[in-house]
């Protein structure tokens, strides 16, 4: 940028757009400086290196702008279940993890087993085959169904090109 660019001759840009062709470094600089901004090196690696003249604090803002709403945050929502879940409790909960997953967030189903309930832990994991077959038109299996100490987990992430903003 202005001082630092050491090539003696460069390909101009003017803050408009239009090349201006062929010039000396000392030229660009004094036409950057006449238009009160910088000249900026745009590809240094060229045969013949093309400066902007632009300016650069705009730029730099512009770009931060720019990627910053490009980024998504996904996080993680968590469902708890239990074995015994009743059919219009799971039904509740399922609408809640279609909506999860519909906005574009990660969904943790988890059944909690309580005592006597790991002797049926095969009830847990068809709790979470149930759900991921209800959940197939809006979601798709991260990880697996498997039971972890007392606990059954499955992860689900949105499809591509079906979440709402």
């Amino acid at each position: 940028m202005n001082q630092d660019i050491t090539a003696p001759r460069v390909r101009l840009i003017d803050s408009e757009g239009k090349q201006l062709g062929e010039v000396d470094v000392k030229d660009a600089l004094r036409q950057a400086e006449e238009a009160d901004l910088d000249l900026v090196e745009v590809s240094p690696n060229a045969k013949l290196p093309v400066c902007r003249i632009m300016d650069y604090g705009k730029h730099l803002f512009q770009q931060s702008k720019k990627s910053k709403t490009k980024s998504k945050k996904i996080t993680v929502k968590q469902v708890n279940f239990r074995p015994g879940t009743e059919e219009h409790d799971y039904n509740i909960k399922l609408r809640k993890l279609e909506g999860f997953l519909r906005a574009g967030n990660k969904v943790k189903a988890v059944v909690r087993f309580r005592g006597r309930e790991m002797q049926h832990q095969e009830l847990g994991l068809y709790l979470l085959e149930r759900l991921q077959k209800d959940l197939e038109d809006c979601g798709v299996v991260e990880q697996k169904a498997k039971v972890e100490g007392r606990q059954g987990i499955m992860v689900l992430g949105p499809l591509k090109g079906k979440t709402k903003h």
